[in-house]
């Protein structure tokens, strides 16, 4: 069992509830592109639209608020890894306590440990024989997110790498993610494209997974052989950020896909976003700054009665 810190218990208590909130679909509407343009509005809400990169932006029973930055396909770094989650919980569901499968690390998952420990990659350090259960591979995915621990979860659900990246495609071509392209189970590769609302359009639904939903919101978790790890997302310290996952590196700047709940004119409201290629500073520094105007924004769409 994980030892978490209390500040991670209290994490995991709210989004208990909050995975019960986001499991109502947020109403599919196509979304407007506002490309060479800081600000759109939308009804009575102006939306703070990054200024350089990609974003899109949705509010639980309002639908979509609309995306910016254009339509091309761009790099999207490690959120690729909450696809490689999702298909993960969609073989093998976790509820409670449930711990899934287990994975006994050899030879060659330390040999591809140590040759990716040189390069500027996250990763999770592993010894021969050690043993992850599900959950804490999906929390190595997603927390500190390993690019090892992607290959390690993709080779157990498809035999190699390739056919997991195919299957990847095919769940993208069938939850509607035209403009996606997944050529890694990690995002390390460039080749790895999609936008914000393709983007968009996978947290809204890989956020229906009360066990995801959980994961995504831890602020750290401990593992059997590096022990204690954070979660590399900025927005879990500030209050009302339940995740989802971060994403960074030269090809795609800083991504960031997130969720917020907070109270408005007496009910529970969920706002789930998406930027990428922010490279304003620090990438995920940057990214995070993009995304908390972006969220307020989808809270005032929600207690403005103009707005859809």
């Amino acid at each position: 069992m994980s030892l978490r810190r209390p500040a991670a218990v209290i994490a995991l208590c709210c989004s208990l509830a909050w995975a019960a909130l986001v499991a109502t679909r947020i109403a599919d509407r196509p979304a407007s592109t506002t490309a060479g343009h800081p600000e759109h509005t939308l009804s009575d809400v102006t939306v703070p639209w990054p200024a350089h990169g990609q974003a899109a932006l949705a509010v639980d029973g309002r639908g979509d608020l609309g995306a910016s930055g254009g339509s091309r396909p761009v790099p999207i770094a490690s959120l690729a890894k909450m696809m490689t989650a999702y298909l993960v919980l969609a073989d093998h569901p976790l509820g409670g306590d449930e711990r899934g499968f287990t994975v006994t690390f050899q030879d060659q998952d330390v040999l591809d440990w140590k040759l990716r420990n040189g390069g500027d990659q996250s990763l999770v350090r592993v010894e021969a024989g050690e043993v992850m259960d599900e959950r804490q591979l999906l929390e190595a995915l997603l927390l500190p997110s390993a690019n090892n621990i992607a290959i390690v979860l993709a080779v157990h659900e498809a035999g190699s790498v390739t056919a997991f990246v195919r299957r990847m495609n095919d769940t993208a071509d069938r939850l509607g993610m035209k403009d996606t392209t997944y050529t890694d189970p990690s995002g390390l590769d460039a080749g790895t494209v999609s936008t914000a609302p393709d983007q968009l359009r996978l947290v809204r639904t890989a956020l229906r997974d009360a066990t995801f939903a959980d994961i995504v919101s831890m602020p750290s978790t401990s593992l059997p052989v590096v022990g204690e790890v954070e979660n590399t997302n900025p927005l879990l310290r500030l209050p009302g950020f339940l995740g989802v996952k971060t994403g960074s590196d030269d090809a795609a700047g800083g991504c960031l896909a997130f969720a917020a709940v907070r109270r408005v004119g007496g009910r529970q409201v969920t706002v789930l976003g998406v930027v990428l290629g922010q490279r304003d500073g620090p990438l995920l520094a940057a990214a995070a700054r993009a995304a908390r105007p972006l969220a307020e924004a989808g809270f005032r769409a929600a207690e403005t009665p103009g707005s859809r």
